[in-house]
């Protein structure tokens, strides 16, 4: 009987024991201050969103490494109740979740959708929060992002040389055109493909998604023509005022060698790595780059830069760039007047100066040194000025021509300032712009470059210049200012 009596307390206390030990192993809870969730994404991306009924809804799981219990003290949304997006935690909605419970190796799943109200014109042009995850006295989180207003999507659909992502926007013997009604948000690279044309209407938006462009491929042509009163902007898709003037957003406008001309009326490029790049590729085709009243500015690499073409350039502003706002490479012909070339970049510090007019190019990588002739480089009634003691770098070889002259130009310069290359230039004199740090480069009362230009460099342009890039009369009050902005007081 005491047998048997033991027998049973032994059974008791074991059940017990192993209920107990059962208990503690279900309640240990990993407080880990180290502690990482496993996310099965690290961000959400919807990529169109029409309607006030909002978007599809997508899904994610967030999964618990540990072999012990955990407690996330909260899951929220970072803009609270003010946020586009909604949320459902394992079957609870809300802008946030407190104490979610996972056990261990388990999972929970997260449902997200958003709604914007693309016909609101305010709305801006992307939708971003993220999802905050509060755990053991630590932050995780995930990137939310929508478009919030109604646009065309160019997202590329194709892979040049494995790496670069492109779609054709206008096709061999294609005449498109991108009319003013929705903003262009573009994935990738837009490319104008041989003999395809783009044309650009007045007022047009393009915003580039980080690393992507547009290129111009040989034979191809585009054809920007923004007015005084709709400007065509190229810039990044971030709008916030964080980012208006922020460079590095984008990549850059590429265009090479064709039978017709690129043209630029009215357009703001702004806010990439370079701004427009046009190089021959193989052999001149007869084309030229022409810049028409448009401003490049704020690019961490170069405004404008070339490889042996042919450019013209009036009223134009080139400002701004972590490199050089222009350089003009390889050779090639070149016409700029009454333009404005300013480099006062604050995003690090510059070594490099405002203008390079090169008759070569240094292949560093393969360390091949192309040339090619610069038939002609002028620049009439232009500023050429910035915060480095040399903002102008003449750089040639005597494998090929260089020919340049300076004609009525305001410059930043310890060169020698010779009578058949230097035509009544004035230099290292204040042009006093209105403020350089917002890129505002319209002159102030007691500038070097009033008043000191000549008329013929105006009547012998190919391009008008009887007006200023804001519009107002040169002739009004001979002789002119110098830059893309005549005096006003």
């Amino acid at each position: 009987m005491k047998i048997r009596s033991f027998t049973f307390l032994f059974a008791i206390l074991s059940i017990s024991t192993l209920f107990f030990f059962a208990c503690r192993k279900d309640s240990s809870i990993n407080s880990d201050p180290s502690l990482k969730l496993t996310l099965s994404t690290e961000s959400l991306l919807f990529d169109t969103v029409f309607t006030t009924i909002g978007s599809t809804t997508k899904m994610f799981y967030v999964k618990n490494p540990s072999n012990s219990k955990i407690v996330i003290s909260s899951i929220r949304l970072a803009e609270g109740t003010a946020s586009n997006f909604s949320m459902n935690v394992d079957g609870t909605p809300g802008t946030k979740i407190d104490n979610v419970e996972i056990l261990p190796n388990d999972s929970i799943f997260i449902f997200v959708k958003v709604t914007v109200d693309p016909q609101n014109s305010n709305s801006p042009m992307i939708i971003k929060d993220s999802i905050l995850f509060d755990i053991n006295g630590n932050q995780q989180h995930m990137k939310l992002t929508a478009w919030g207003q109604d646009a065309h999507y160019i997202v590329a659909d194709k892979v040049f040389q494995g790496t670069l992502k492109y779609k054709i926007v206008a096709a061999e013997h294609q005449n498109v055109t991108w009319v003013n009604d929705k903003p262009y948000v573009v994935y990738g690279y837009a490319v104008i493909d041989s003999t395809g044309v783009l044309n650009i209407d007045p007022g047009c938006r393009i915003h580039f998604f980080n690393s992507s462009g547009m290129w111009v491929y040989k034979g191809g042509s585009l054809k920007v023509n923004g007015t005084i009163d709709e400007v065509v902007t190229f810039q990044g898709s971030r709008l916030g005022a964080d980012y208006s003037d922020l460079p590095g957003q984008w990549d850059r406008i590429w265009i090479n060698e064709g039978a017709f001309d690129n043209v630029f009326n009215y357009a703001v490029i702004k806010n990439g790595f370079i701004g427009i790049q046009a190089e021959t590729m193989n052999a001149p085709m007869g084309n030229r780059l022409i810049l028409n009243n448009t401003i490049i500015k704020t690019m961490t690499g170069i405004g404008l830069f070339s490889r042996y073409y042919k450019i013209i350039a009036a009223n134009s502003v080139f400002a701004n760039c972590g490199g050089y706002t222009a350089c003009l490479t390889t050779g090639g012909t070149y016409d700029f007047r009454h333009c404005t070339l300013a480099n006062y970049y604050t995003y690090n510090t510059r070594q490099t100066p405002t203008l390079v007019l090169s008759n070569f190019y240094k292949d560093l990588a393969n360390s091949i040194t192309y040339s090619g002739p610069l038939d002609s480089a002028y620049f009439g009634n232009c500023i050429i000025y910035g915060s480095n003691t040399e903002e102008v770098l003449l750089d040639s070889t005597t494998d090929a021509a260089y020919h340049y002259k300076f004609d009525h130009c305001l410059l930043k310069t310890e060169n020698t300032m010779g009578p058949n290359k230097f035509l009544n230039c004035l230099k290292n004199q204040e042009p006093l712009f209105k403020n350089t740090a917002t890129n505002d480069y319209r002159l102030m009362a007691g500038s070097a470059a009033i008043d000191i230009g000549d008329l013929a460099i105006i009547t012998t342009s190919t391009l008008n210049l009887i007006n200023d890039i804001l519009g107002n009369n040169r002739s009004i009050n001979p002789p002119p200012d110098l830059g893309a902005y005549d005096y006003r007081p």
